[in-house]
């Protein structure tokens, strides 16, 4: 173990030399170019396929996923608070139609107006 120019303890494993990247640096560039990793399972058992699993990993920023058309994450109502308002208007109306219906077949009383106009 040699001591740094300093006299204190030396750095990391590989930190001597200069013009070495960080993690950081690393992971930046990672996020602004994007990487894809992808690979397949198959399991077979006697020339017979009995499982096969694809996986795919793509690790980008945001800003460079949504340039490569991705973007559930905006439209899955767990993630997004507007998708999740989306779909409970979408719910509301459902249940209206069928309220609705419901009355105009004669199964349930009409409703008082009041009661039934959406919350703000």
């Amino acid at each position: 173990m040699t001591a740094s120019p300093g006299g204190g303890l030396p750095g990391p494993y590989g930190s001597s030399g200069g013009g070495g990247a960080n993690l950081a640096d690393i992971l930046e560039r990672v996020l602004d170019k994007g990487i894809v990793i992808a690979g397949d399972i198959k399991i077979n058992l006697l020339d017979i396929e009995l499982l096969t699993i694809k996986l795919r990993l793509i690790v980008a920023s945001v800003d460079k996923a949504k340039e490569m058309g991705i973007d559930w994450w905006e439209q899955d109502p767990a993630l997004s608070s507007g998708a999740r308002h989306k779909e409970l208007s979408q719910e509301n109306a459902e249940l209206r139609r069928r309220l609705e219906e419901l009355e105009s077949q004669g199964v349930l009383e009409p409703a008082e107006k009041e009661s039934r106009e959406p919350r703000k």
